[in-house]
């Protein structure tokens, strides 16, 4: 009897030695698992340091660009008009420069360049309709359309060609919402 009862508490101590070796086995390979997701999450995380870098790195010579280029009239984000008026000068050298990032797809730096010329002359519908293009691009419809609004309803005495691309673009801007 002796014999049978050593046998069933070696079995019972094998059986549950195997139940904590799976157990162990089971957990070890979760963490490998997680240790492999992880790994995925910590290369997209490391893969946008570097992009947030090269960002930094594009702009610090942008900012030395500009730094170098200040004696020749203009420099970003310093347009301001005088008291209701407009700076005709400014708006036209920032809707140029705006012009040439927007057509190059660069359109946070074109978004900097119209609001300048939109500062410059606060009234101006093509400014205006510059600054909606640039949201409409970067995907922010509900900035786009306030500001397209904003020109399309211009108290001006004759229709400009901005109020009718205002218009044109709040009435794709609302089809696009359409089902």
């Amino acid at each position: 009897m002796r014999h049978k009862s050593s046998a069933n508490i070696i079995s019972i101590l094998v059986t549950n030695l195997a139940r904590r070796i799976l157990a162990v086995l089971a957990l070890g390979t979760f963490a490998l698992i997680a240790a492999g997701c992880m790994g995925d999450q910590m290369d997209a995380t490391n893969k946008l340091v570097q992009q947030q870098q090269e960002q930094l790195e594009h702009q610090q010579q942008e900012l030395e660009a500009l730094q170098a280029n200040q004696n020749q009239g203009y420099t970003s984000g310093a347009a301001a008009s005088p008291q209701g008026g407009c700076d005709k000068q400014v708006e036209t050298v920032a809707s140029q420069r705006g012009g040439e990032k927007f057509a190059a797809g660069d359109f946070n730096k074109a978004l900097g360049y119209y609001q300048d010329a939109l500062l410059a002359c606060p009234n101006d519908d093509r400014a205006k309709v510059n600054v909606a293009r640039s949201y409409e691009a970067l995907g922010n419809k509900v900035a786009a359309i306030n500001l397209y609004r904003k020109a399309a309803d211009s108290n001006s005495p004759t229709v400009s060609d901005a109020q009718e691309e205002a218009k044109a673009a709040l009435l794709r801007l609302q089809a696009s919402r359409m089902p």
